[in-house]
């Protein structure tokens, strides 16, 4: 989350000199932040659905820092190792926080401020509310890729699912369409009422720290 917000901010600033439409520059700082994310959290990514996947015992996992060892020496730090699935990544997170902050920033900025603060309270949540339910929705298929790209491939020896683009193709192709959106309705039950809750607190933190700071 501190690393979404403060990428955020900081391509906005890149962006200010460029005179661009706010609405641009909601979405292109959402953009820009979401694929920084992704270079960030992807290794981690892979480790953790590595660890997610084995179907050992618990006591025979290994640490987080030992499977992250394993899958280096295994297969090393590119594409098919500690980064892969990377470019789903870069699909998941940088077409969500485009969508996220383009809409929730342009919306709210379409409708005056409400003067009763629980009013502007429940204002800004709705359309938080909003922003984090059409995000998921749209970016679930980079998920579902994602997912299919990191998780156990389905013959052993075989991989099936190596790029973005390829994988979506292939589930599209094999599985039909509404396949592309398997898991929406928990995605969106943890990123809607979610995404809320991040932007209610980042806004009200920003003012707090312009105000005092």
């Amino acid at each position: 989350m501190k690393l979404q917000f403060f990428t955020f901010e900081q391509y906005k600033k890149l962006l200010a000199p460029l005179s661009l439409p706010p609405a641009w520059v909601f979405a292109i700082a959402g953009l820009g932040s979401g694929l920084t994310e992704a270079v960030v959290v992807n290794p981690f990514e892979v480790v953790k659905v590595s660890l997610q996947a084995n179907r050992n015992a618990y006591a025979q996992q290994p640490s987080t820092l030992a499977q992250a060892r394993h899958i280096i020496q295994a297969e090393g730090l590119g594409l098919r190792g500690l980064n892969k699935g990377l470019t789903a990544t870069l699909g998941r997170h940088g077409v969500f926080n485009m969508v996220y902050f383009g809409f929730y920033f342009n919306v709210k900025n379409a409708f005056p401020v409400n003067k009763d603060a629980r009013l502007e309270f429940l204002r800004k949540f709705t359309i938080g509310l909003a922003s984090g339910t059409l995000a998921s929705t749209i970016n679930i298929p980079f998920d579902v890729a994602k997912s299919r790209i990191q998780g156990p491939q389905p013959e052993p020896g075989v991989i099936k699912y190596r790029s973005c683009w390829k994988t979506i193709v292939t589930v599209y192709k094999e599985e039909g369409f509404l396949a592309l959106y398997k898991g929406l309705l928990p995605k969106i039950m943890r990123l809607g009422p979610g995404g809320a809750v991040m932007l209610l607190v980042y806004e009200y933190s920003y003012a707090w720290l312009q105000k005092y700071w």
